[in-house]
C-alpha cells in the first residue's frame, strides 16, 4: 500500500478492512484482539504533526487524531532512542504514519530535549503533559479509599481525644489516638462515609472513607499515640479513624486504553451527593480489580431508557439505552472503584450503565 498520511485515506483503508474482515461475529472479534482494524478509529481531519503545548493533556492530544482515545495504545509507537518515550513534553511533536500497513503515532523531541554530549538537558518530569485533567481528581486521590471489610475498621486506630480536652483539632494542633499506629511516614484521619452494594446482588462491595487531614507520628506510650496534624481538610473529631496514608498513583498508569477483557457494570454513586453527572464529575463504579479494571481503563456509559406506560396494556416499559459519554477509572479497588467522567453526551446519572467499549465496536462490524 502506498504510504499516506492523509487522514481520509486511511479511513477509507481501514473502513474497506473491518468490512472484509468483518464478514462475521467471529472474524470481527480476531481483528479486534489481535488490533488488526478499527471502526473508523481515525479521524478524518487528523493532522499529520501536532506540536504539543502547555495545558494539553494525552486524553486531548489523542482526540485530534483518534475518534477513540482508548485505542492510543494501538497506534503509539515510542522510540527506544527517546529517553521516557511515554513522557510528552509541551514542544513535542508527535506525528502519523504509515507502519506496516497501518497508521501509527510517532514522537519527535521539540526544542529543550535534543541530546548535547555530554549531557543531555531535559525538561523537568514535572513539566510534562498530564494523561488527564488530574486536577479533577487530585482530591479524590489523596483524600477517598474504600476499605473492603468494614468490620475490620474495629481494628483500626482512631482518636480519643484532642490536646489542652479540645474536641475538635486543626493544623498544628496535638491529639490522641489509640491503637496500632505504625512508625515513620505520614498518617491520615478519616470519617466514614457511604457503605456500596451490589444493585442486583446486594453484596457490600465497600465502604468509604473521607479523608479529613494528615498528621505525623510524635511517640506512642502502651496504645495510646501521641499525633501531629500537620493538614486539615475538616476539624478532627473523637473517632475519626486514623490509617497509613495510600501511596499515590503514578500518572502514567492512566494512559487510556480499554480493558482487557468485557467489564459491564453500574454507575454506584457520585460523592458529594450531585444529583446529575456530567464531565470531569468523579463517579463510583460497582466493578474493580476483580473484576479486571485497572487505572486508565476506558468504558462507555449508556444511559438508562425512560420508564413509559404501554397505551393499550398500561405495562410500564422501559425503553432501550443510549450511548451517553465515556468515565476513564483512576482509582480500582477489589469490588468497586471510581473513574472520571471525559465525556458527556447526555446528563448522567446513578444507575446508568457501564461497558467495554469493544462491545460497541464489534456491534459496529457486523
Amino acid at each position: 500500500m502506498k504510504q499516506t498520511t492523509d487522514g481520509k485515506a486511511w479511513r477509507r483503508w481501514l473502513g474497506g478492512t473491518a468490512m472484509a474482515l468483518g464478514a462475521t461475529l467471529a472474524l470481527a472479534g480476531d481483528a479486534l484482539a489481535q488490533g488488526l482494524t478499527w471502526d473508523d478509529g481515525l479521524r478524518g481531519d487528523a493532522p499529520e504533526r501536532y506540536t504539543v503545548v502547555r495545558g494539553d493533556t494525552l486524553w486531548d492530544i489523542s482526540g485530534r487524531f483518534l475518534r477513540h482515545p482508548w485505542q492510543w495504545p494501538e497506534v503509539w509507537q515510542v522510540n527506544p532512542q527517546i529517553d521516557n518515550p511515554h513522557l510528552i513534553y509541551p514542544g513535542d511533536v508527535i506525528y502519523l504514519y504509515d507502519c506496516g500497513g497501518r497508521p501509527c503515532l510517532g514522537l519527535e523531541r521539540g526544542q529543550g530535549q535534543v541530546r548535547l554530549s555530554p549531557e543531555m538537558r531535559t525538561i523537568p518530569h514535572r513539566e510534562a503533559i498530564e494523561p488527564i485533567p488530574l486536577e479533577a481528581i487530585r482530591h479524590f486521590l489523596r483524600d477517598y479509599r474504600i476499605v473492603d471489610d468494614p468490620e475490620a475498621l474495629d481494628e483500626l486506630a482512631y482518636v480519643v481525644g484532642g490536646d489542652d480536652r479540645r474536641l475538635l483539632s486543626g493544623e498544628g494542633d496535638r491529639l490522641y489516638a489509640r491503637g496500632e499506629v505504625p512508625g515513620g511516614g505520614r498518617v491520615g484521619f478519616y470519617r466514614v462515609g457511604e457503605r456500596f452494594h451490589a444493585p442486583v446482588s446486594g453484596e457490600l462491595l465497600g465502604l468509604e472513607l473521607e479523608g479529613v487531614g494528615q498528621a505525623r507520628r510524635e511517640r506512642q506510650e502502651d496504645d495510646i499515640v501521641v499525633l501531629e496534624v500537620t493538614r486539615s481538610r475538616q476539624e478532627v473529631r473523637n473517632d475519626d479513624i486514623v490509617l497509613p496514608l495510600e501511596s499515590r498513583e503514578l500518572v502514567t498508569e492512566f494512559i487510556p486504553r480499554a480493558p482487557d477483557r468485557e467489564v459491564e457494570g453500574t454507575i454506584l454513586s457520585v460523592p458529594g451527593g450531585v444529583q446529575f453527572i456530567g464531565r470531569l464529575e468523579v463517579v463510583a463504579l460497582d466493578r474493580g480489580r476483580r473484576d479486571g479494571l485497572e487505572p486508565g481503563h476506558v468504558l462507555r456509559v449508556e444511559q438508562q431508557g425512560e420508564l413509559v406506560s404501554d397505551p393499550r396494556t398500561d405495562e410500564v416499559l422501559r425503553l432501550p439505552g443510549e450511548e451517553a459519554g465515556l468515565v476513564l477509572v483512576f482509582k480500582p479497588y477489589e469490588k468497586m472503584s471510581y473513574a472520571l467522567v471525559m465525556r458527556a453526551n447526555r446528563t448522567l446519572s446513578v444507575g446508568d450503565r457501564v461497558h467495554s467499549p469493544q462491545r460497541a465496536l464489534s456491534a459496529a462490524l457486523r
